[in-house]
């Protein structure tokens, strides 16, 4: 069941990136998308006004802005695009591990069954009142995450560990949690709950504040460090568990620890703003495309496209369909899906 990563092909006139020429371009990318999302939205918000802003908030400055417009682009616009980047690099990093782990082109952050568990999660509290007003929604899905990735963990061990065994205990655990989700929500939710619980699982950014970009943050930072500090391991996943012994790496603590990153950064984001699909699928095959499959380069390169994508994803959602926003997970299908279907179709014309 395990498929293995093949040689990409590319064209001879292609020359790969190098790391600080990439995050160059990407730090512009996500500078031009973030200012996007700043001035895009129902009250547009000139250049000159959202610079007062950031000068009074970032470095003391006491210039003449209008309290109403300083709230919407601090309070607002600034934190949703913080977040939506945070969201979009920790999904992307998820996706990159987690194809080197697995071998399988096809991995993403989702493959584990948390999504599954923070949905069945974020469903009780919404729905039951679980947890009596103590436990947030945020709250809820995250140890709802917990929960299934513990269940996921305790399936793979308990059937002798392996790729094969982590793919399909993830599959029976999505199953077994969305079984449970769609339960609740058809014997006990309302119609307005429902409504809210497909807009969260569709992914919103809605309510991104600077708290919740606070927690994702640290998070992120974290998951990062370990995941660069594993970059020599996951270069030698990618071509099998046996090389990666053959080199002196503990196998079956690697693989657990790494699980166990993944599985925190996901829940973490799931928990903040919903189920986003395609970001980590997309963006670290896109990535590794420009600057090569070596992981201490194209774990940060995947973090910054990753951010960039999200929060271009976030500016589209506002603007596709006049008057009204879009599930942040929406957009991303839609354009995730045909870029993936490009790779794909590349990758097939190159074979």
């Amino acid at each position: 069941m395990t498929v293995h990563v093949q040689a990409e092909v590319r064209p001879r006139s292609f020359r790969r990136l190098g790391l600080p020429a990439f995050g160059l371009i990407a730090l512009a990318a996500l500078f031009l998308a973030a200012a996007g999302a700043i001035s895009i939205g129902e009250v547009a918000i000139p250049p000159a006004e959202i610079l007062k802003v950031l000068g009074n908030r970032l470095f003391g400055m006491d210039l003449a802005v209008d309290p109403i417009r300083e709230g919407i682009v601090w309070h607002y616009r600034l934190s949703r695009a913080a977040m939506a980047a945070s969201a979009g690099a920790a999904l992307a990093i998820c996706g990159t591990v987690l194809q080197a782990l697995l071998r399988n082109p096809l991995a993403e952050p989702y493959l584990l069954g948390i999504s599954a568990g923070a949905s069945t999660g974020a469903v009780l509290v919404m729905v039951l009142g679980i947890g009596a007003g103590t436990v947030t929604l945020p709250g809820g899905a995250f140890l709802g995450a917990g929960l299934a990735f513990a269940f996921v963990a305790f399936l793979a061990h308990g059937s002798g560990g392996g790729t094969e065994r982590v793919i399909l205990a993830g599959i029976a655990g999505s199953q077994l949690f969305n079984a449970a989700t769609s339960f609740i929500v058809t014997t006990s939710a309302n119609a307005e709950q429902t409504r809210g619980i497909m807009f969260w699982l569709l992914g919103s950014l809605g309510g991104a504040r600077w708290a919740d970009t606070a927690l994702a943050l640290p998070v992120l930072a974290v998951g990062l460090a370990v995941c660069l500090f594993r970059a020599r391991a996951l270069d030698a996943f990618a071509f099998g568990e046996d090389a990666a012994a053959s080199i002196g790496i503990d196998v079956s603590r690697v693989r657990t620890e790494l699980f166990a990153v993944t599985a925190l950064l996901t829940a973490a984001i799931i928990s903040l703003v919903g189920a986003v699909g395609f970001v980590g699928l997309v963006v670290p095959h896109a990535t590794r495309f420009l600057v090569g499959p070596a992981h201490g380069r194209l774990l940060p390169a995947s973090a910054l496209a990753g951010g960039v994508f999200m929060v271009a994803a976030d500016v589209l959602s506002r603007i596709v369909v006049p008057g009204q926003v879009l599930p942040i997970g929406v957009v991303t299908a839609l354009f995730g899906a045909p870029a993936f279907a490009f790779i794909l179709w590349r990758s097939r014309r190159g074979a």
